[in-house]
């Protein structure tokens, strides 16, 4: 299975940090080799860096690393291909333009095809299920607008949306997601995916993928709230292991809103035999 990795924060952040454990996953202390991805968002726009590489051996990743960019919402993702190629554009994250917010997704879990595609303007440039269930959430999105024109982009509204189009896409198999509109973090459990909100008095951390440890208390201030999702936790915090069927949102490092969203009873057969064969492969 693919990695997933996303931080929603308070304030601009420097995630040098956790893309550093995250990337060694990429080849080094993980099998995930099919290519990596990162997308930032800075104030309205996105910048997205995808290699087809491994992210341990990616020289984009090794400047990432040490490129000290900040930002308040944060989507990274490194794979393992189960569908489609390891080339650029099965990469994830993946971004779609909707009323002037750009919009990344990043998958891990392997679908079945969805069949007839969703009405709407979105569709896959490559060739995983990962983009195209993608471009099935951003068209429902589409269509929620297209039918409440004088909607704004109350995000209370948006989960609702995603809420739906995750009913019907998390049937089709796994179905771990992040996804955000750089203003909220959403993010789906169908197998397994972890958190930590760090907050004011802060703590140090350390990596669990490398020999690196941060104190937070040195650079952290009372306005930071940073929360990070992952598929596993990255450093050795009291993370919080999300539940199957759990929908999350976060906005500026905080939670604000729950849904459980059930898991197929096939599906969830499917996802422990998966992660049986998951913890069979050496590190």
């Amino acid at each position: 299975m693919c990695q997933l990795l996303a931080l929603s924060c308070a304030e601009p952040t420097d995630v040098s940090f956790s893309l550093t454990g995250f990337a060694a996953r990429g080849g080094l202390t993980d099998h995930h080799v099919d290519g990596w991805g990162v997308a930032f968002y800075e104030d309205r726009a996105c910048r997205v860096f995808v290699d087809e590489k491994p992210a341990y051996q990616s020289p984009v990743a090794a400047f990432l690393k040490s490129y000290p960019i900040k930002s308040r919402n944060v989507v990274a993702h490194i794979r393992k291909a189960t569908q489609g190629g390891a080339r650029v554009e099965n990469c994830h994250p993946f971004m779609r333009e909707l009323r002037g917010q750009q919009w990344v997704f990043a998958h891990n879990g392997d679908l079945r095809p969805l069949g007839e595609a969703e009405f709407g303007p979105y569709a896959p440039v490559g060739t995983t299920d990962s983009e195209a269930a993608f471009c099935f959430i951003m068209n429902r999105l589409h269509a929620y607008f297209a039918a409440n024109t004088d909607a704004n982009d109350d995000i209370d509204a948006l989960f609702n949306v995603i809420e739906q189009a995750t009913r019907t896409l998390n049937t089709f198999g796994i179905f771990n997601f992040v996804l955000s509109n750089g203003q909220a973090q959403f993010a789906y459990c169908s197998t397994r995916l972890s958190y930590v909100i760090r907050h004011w008095p802060f703590s140090s951390a350390r990596l669990v993928d490398g020999d690196l440890s941060v104190d937070f208390a040195e650079r952290g201030t009372p306005a930071d709230r940073t929360a990070v999702i992952a598929t596993t936790p990255l450093t050795d915090e009291v993370w919080t292991a999300c539940q199957p069927g759990d929908l999350l949102m976060f906005r500026s490092g905080a939670l604000l809103r729950r849904a459980h969203v059930a898991v197929p009873a096939d599906v969830l057969a499917t996802s422990k035999y998966a992660l049986s064969e998951q913890s069979a492969v050496p590190a």
